[in-house]
């Protein structure tokens, strides 16, 4: 096999700041730019060739307006799938069957999974606050989980058993009553038998034959047999992608989900046969982002002999090969420092320590959606099994967002409790900020309140001017 192509970047280089702007950048325009596969597509479907996002507006617009005859219309248009309203639904009897059918081996997986998934959310669960300011008043943070959240899965080019239960699991972990998972009807989706059988296992009941953009839309504005829902989680392509930022708002979301990433970050001490692997993971999902930073500069050549060695032997080798000369990155820092200084630029997805210390390096890590020491944590353990959800924040934003957690199904509420005293010692605080205000309304509320005499409202010279002006 010929050597790899993957860029290499040198921070000491004069044109790495360049470099790595279009590194970061690479996905930003896929929203507006019409490709080859595009045109071809939105030609067919909408007579004139769409830019994704345009694509997307149009089918939550027909969603939202005309219901469950465009929901079956886009997918029959996008999946080649043509279904009856009644075929929407998945039956209680398919899923009992599919469970029935499926291996052993497989089931007994999935649940050590769903019991290492849900002790790791249980143990997450922010409990009820209850703050005893003064013995007259106290404070209370309430939590309540959502009533009805929809869990979408891809089902392209692969079928993701893992993302319904990195999904459906805090969910449930939360105590969420109605949990609705949509999954295209394709042979990775709501066709495959592997599917069902997990939604079975996990108690689902409410699955769909539908997906992409028009399965959002569905979820967010509701259609004939489908009730909308409070929030939209789960992974997608570009088209779910936008969707759900399109309908937040109206519901709430997990995040914005790209491709995956991983930045492997390691030195001298690191294993190259184990960086080349762990690149490869990411990268098979094709696309998917992978980055070695070291400060090692032998490692990046023992790191790509590495790459065209095992590509040779991989299943999915030739797309992981592609998407590792578009998207991969070796890029060779100064030293440890300016290693720390990268990865909280990239604000990665995985990012996978492979040094003499790792858990000194992470801890001056605070950009990142997911951390995993040393040589023995591969990310595939965060993918499948080790506890914490791989629903985690892509294409730099692990700057501002967090993977999601039990907590994102659940509702904060502020329950505030005064008696008269505990009124009458703040009193006089908020009396006076509501009138610096001037929001007299809200000062005569407490007011009133505090005082044995008769309320009399003095109206302000501002007031009595517009009473005036009203009797004219």
């Amino acid at each position: 096999m010929t050597s790899m192509k993957i860029r290499r970047i040198d921070t000491s280089n004069p044109q790495a700041i360049r470099q790595l702007a279009a590194l970061k950048n690479q996905f930003a325009d896929q929203a507006t730019t019409v490709t080859a596969a595009n045109k071809k597509l939105t030609q067919a479907v909408f007579g004139e060739p769409l830019p994704p996002v345009k694509v997307v507006e149009r089918i939550c617009n027909d969603v939202q307006k005309k219901g469950l005859a465009s929901l079956l219309h886009y997918t029959e248009a996008f999946d080649k799938v043509r279904l009856t309203p009644r075929q929407i639904r998945v039956s209680a009897e398919d899923l009992a069957a599919a469970y029935a059918a499926a291996d052993p081996e497989f089931l007994d997986a999935a649940r050590r999974i769903r019991d290492n998934v849900q002790q790791f959310q249980v143990g997450l669960m922010s409990n009820d606050a209850l703050l005893p300011l003064s013995e007259h008043y106290e404070l209370h943070l309430r939590h309540r989980p959502l009533r009805r959240v929809g869990i979408c899965i891809p089902g392209g080019a692969a079928a993701y058993p893992s993302s319904l239960l990195m999904t459906v699991c805090p969910a449930q972990a939360a105590e969420v009553k109605e949990i609705v998972v949509v999954m295209p009807p394709t042979a990775n989706g709501a066709s495959n038998k592997d599917m069902l059988a997990i939604c079975h296992l996990l108690g689902v009941k409410e699955v769909y034959r539908v997906g992409g953009a028009q399965a959002v839309a569905a979820l967010a504005y509701g259609v004939d047999g489908i009730e909308p829902v409070d929030m939209i989680v789960g992974p997608g392509s570009i088209y779910v992608t936008l969707a759900k930022r399109l309908v937040f708002g109206t519901v709430a979301i997990d995040c914005l989900a790209g491709p995956s990433e991983i930045v492997v970050v390691a030195d001298e001490s690191a294993q190259p046969d184990f960086i080349a692997l762990d690149m490869i993971a990411q990268a098979e999902h094709a696309p998917g982002v992978a980055m070695l930073v070291t400060w090692h500069d032998d490692l990046p050549n023992e790191v790509e002999k590495s790459l065209t060695k095992q590509l040779a032997h991989l299943e999915r080798g030739n797309l992981a090969r592609a998407s590792l000369e578009e998207y991969g990155a070796f890029i060779v820092v100064k030293d440890r420092a300016e290693g720390v200084k990268m990865v909280n630029q990239l604000a990665p997805e995985h990012l996978h320590v492979q040094t003499r210390d790792p858990e000194a390096f992470a801890e001056k890590v605070d950009n990142a959606g997911a951390i995993f020491l040393g040589t023995f944590t591969p990310v595939a353990l965060g993918d499948y099994a080790a506890g914490p959800s791989h629903v985690l924040p892509t294409g730099g934003t692990a700057r501002f967002a967090s993977g999601l957690t039990v907590n994102d199904f659940r509702r904060r509420t502020s329950i505030v409790n005064f008696t008269r005293a505990g009124l009458r010692e703040i009193a006089d605080d908020v009396i006076t900020m509501a009138n610096k205000e001037g929001l007299t309304a809200h000062a005569a509320s407490v007011a009133a309140r505090v005082t044995d005499k008769p309320l009399q409202l003095r109206p302000s010279k501002k007031a009595a001017a517009a009473a005036a002006k009203l009797k004219k």
